[in-house]
């Protein structure tokens, strides 16, 4: 049973001035919003010098049985016609954050940061970052996976570069590297490269999700390893990283291993093919799974990350942080992509 205090005792709860309590707030800012990139601390860094940014890609021809008369004699008619290479290109995109501090906010005492300006900064260049992660890998609307042209330019992300044959309207590739839901009405399709515009288009989205299954993941890996790449890196979102920890078939084991680089800590996917790192991506679209080859990926910048200062026309500092790049997968045929899988 609880006492009671003394008559005319000063206590806290009845104190009618708080004001006379000094507070008690920590020194520090805390921000529990991730910052972790991925899949652009796998992929390379490049530069380019125009904002349509182009590349060929080549391919062998299909391995055959070849036996010839000793002495051959070659005409003309011998001399096969080989595919030409083809040109592709991705449009440079540019990623924009802005501040303004007012010079009291900068000099006041605060709690947590010395300079308001260089907490700002630095909070607007994570959020830059991540932005561009999210372009990379897939946003949202799957309309804004491919590229365009223009004043307000866009990267076509990772998944509009995928198709199966070597180009959109060209030869299919020899490995089966794109997994695409069914649907229940409409089935998925690839986005890829179209030579009439210098576009890359998007995806179609299947109208219906389907469980990423085991078989499907171990034949993208397949797919991409017989067209020539080495998918050793598998990146997911939260939801299927957990689908594929679930895998239990008989060729199927775990490692653990570190990668500083990319994460502290990640699984290792062990199949026919060789050891694919799982890596789950907090900014990629849920329903795809991305089975990478990473020396297949830069990301070519005409212009990093820079900081400029606005012309001061009153009592703040404006400050503007700019990105402009664009993403190039050398070769579509290397790496691979199992769709519209289930994200919950």
């Amino acid at each position: 049973m609880a006492g009671a205090t003394y008559a005319n005792t000063e206590n806290t709860v009845d104190d009618g001035t708080p004001d006379s309590q000094r507070e008690d707030l920590i020194d520090l800012i805390y921000n529990l919003s991730p910052t972790e990139t991925p899949f652009m601390m796998m992929a390379g860094r490049g530069s380019c010098s125009a904002v349509k940014h182009e590349w060929q890609m080549d391919r062998l021809d299909v391995a055959a049985d070849n036996a010839q008369i000793e002495g051959l004699k070659i005409d003309n008619a011998d001399i096969e016609e080989y595919d030409a290479t083809v040109r592709v290109a991705n449009y440079t995109q540019i990623w924009q954050k802005s501040i303004s501090i007012t010079g009291t906010m900068e000099v006041v005492n605060k709690a947590g940061r010395n300079s308001e300006l260089s907490y700002q900064l630095a909070k607007r260049a994570k959020e830059l970052k991540r932005d561009m992660e999210h372009t990379f890998v897939g946003q949202g609307t799957v309309g804004n996976m491919a590229s365009v042209a223009g004043a307000t330019r866009r990267s076509a992300a990772v998944q509009a570069q995928f198709h199966a044959n070597w180009t959109t309207t060209g030869v299919a590739l020899e490995g089966v590297n794109i997994s695409r839901g069914p649907g229940s009405g409409t089935a998925g399709a690839d986005g890829g490269f179209v030579e009439a515009t210098d576009l890359f288009v998007a995806p179609t989205d299947a109208n219906a999700l389907r469980p990423l299954l085991e078989s499907d993941l171990k034949s993208v890996i397949q797919g991409a390893w017989t067209n020539g790449g080495d998918p050793t890196l598998v990146m997911v979102g939260p939801f299927n990283k957990t689908q594929i920890s679930t895998f239990t078939g008989n060729s199927t084991r775990f490692d653990r291993g570190e990668d500083k680089r990319l994460v502290s800590a990640i699984d290792v996917y062990v199949s026919d093919f060789g050891e694919h790192k799982v890596i789950p991506n907090r900014f990629q679209r849920e329903r795809d799974v991305l089975v990478l080859t990473p020396e297949l990926f830069t990301v070519c910048y005409l212009r990093p990350f820079r900081q400029h200062a606005l012309s001061k026309i009153g009592d703040s500092e404006e400050r503007t942080l700019m990105a402009e790049a664009t993403l190039k997968m050398s070769n579509n045929a290397g790496s691979g992509i199992v769709a519209d899988c289930t994200t919950s």
